[in-house]
């Protein structure tokens, strides 16, 4: 663990690396604000992978300043989210500039370190996860079986017609 004029210059660098990540420029005219992500995302594949490799370098920093499992998984979710979502040709560049996983995981980084919240364990948020992911999976097999079963019926109506 960091002594607290470590951890406080760490917090500062992150932030301004978030900053220049999510909010560095602004559209003129507008309040809308974007930065390198949404920029970088505009090169297929390698300006996702290097952005997500960015963050997933922020997330590192915090993990070394003594981040909470909480906050560290609530982190790597919305860069989950961000790296799914940016992915996308053109709209994942418009969703980088609204979602700003990088400044949404500074708030958790404050709200943690100043504010005292979101400590504890990882599990109350992946148990969650893992009960959502599992109904999906179930719900992918069952519409898995149907589609089957409309297929094979399809052939058989197929097939006896022919006869």
């Amino acid at each position: 663990m960091r002594t607290n004029e470590n951890r406080r210059t760490a917090i500062s660098n992150l932030e301004t690396l978030a900053t220049l990540m999510d909010s560095q420029f602004r559209i003129l005219g507008t309040n809308i604000r974007f930065g390198l992500d949404a920029l970088l995302g505009l090169i297929p594949g390698a300006g996702d992978f290097g952005t997500f490799l960015i963050s997933g370098y922020m997330v590192l920093l915090l993990a070394q300043n003594g981040a909470s499992g909480f906050v560290l998984s609530r982190m790597v979710l919305n860069i989950f989210i961000d790296a799914l979502f940016g992915s996308i040709p053109v709209l994942g560049d418009i969703f980088d500039i609204a979602f700003k996983a990088n400044q949404r995981n500074v708030s958790l980084l404050r709200e943690h370190y100043i504010e005292g919240r979101h400590g504890g364990s990882a599990w109350k948020l992946i148990l969650p996860l893992m009960l959502i992911l599992l109904l999906f999976i179930a719900l992918l097999a069952w519409l898995s079986y149907k589609i089957i079963v409309w297929l094979v019926m399809s052939l058989q109506n197929l097939h006896l017609g022919w006869l």
